[in-house]
């Protein structure tokens, strides 16, 4: 453009373009063009300085994650043992989600690890523990402790009448003191700590059968 023609005088500056502008060389932006980028400029920094940005987006991360923890744990549908973030607040679980940082599943996963937190808020799942006394056509709830207590019951009652104590192995009695007639199940969400304990409990109580979930 010809400045004489324009009456606008010509600024012989680079002044960057915006992505949608076309480039633009030295003598092609006008002085008007100047004072609008310019004003808009200035713009720009005043409301940075009126509106605490940083503050505005700390105080609604604040308000997403108040009063938030965050617990890990595995999935219990598979033996696959992938990762979970558990969220919770004010004692009640808000959500879960894969953990990226687990070495399994890197944060991934199916359609029933995806389902864990609406089987936790289903209506229908159970809270406490449910007895059907025999020949009753009908389930009471019990307490926990009163549900360990039968369980415990089951078991001493169970391994006390069905205990060998020794077996004859040729023509010589060897004892081996166990029971039959229990078998121990492990699932693929316990630790490597927790399958200890379990095996340590069941080779306490004479268990010879004791399995895996992922083996069978």
């Amino acid at each position: 453009m010809d400045p004489d023609k324009s009456g606008e005088s010509v600024i012989d500056e680079p002044i960057a373009n915006s992505a949608s502008e076309p480039q633009k060389t030295l003598t092609q932006v006008t002085r008007r063009e100047w004072f609008k980028r310019a004003v808009g400029g200035c713009a720009g920094l005043a409301l940075s300085g009126l509106v605490d940005v940083a503050a505005v987006q700390a105080h609604t991360q604040e308000l997403k994650l108040s009063n938030v923890s965050e617990f890990t744990t595995s999935c219990n549908f598979c033996s696959c043992g992938c990762g979970m973030v558990a969220s919770v607040r004010d004692g009640k679980l808000i959500s879960m989600e894969g953990d990226f940082d687990h070495i399994v599943n890197r944060g991934s996963l199916c359609v029933k690890g995806i389902s864990m937190f609406a089987t936790h808020s289903s209506p229908n799942r159970l809270t406490t523990p449910r007895y059907r006394a025999p020949g009753s056509g009908h389930w009471e709830d019990i307490s926990w402790d009163d549900a360990i207590a039968r369980v415990a019951q089951k078991i001493r009652k169970t391994r006390d009448a069905t205990w060998i104590a020794t077996e004859r192995v040729g023509d010589k009695e060897v004892p081996v003191n166990r029971t039959d007639a229990i078998g121990f199940l492990g699932g693929a969400q316990n630790t490597n700590e927790e399958c200890y304990l379990f095996q340590k409990a069941a080779r306490l109580l004479g268990l010879a059968y004791v399995e895996h979930q992922a083996r069978l």
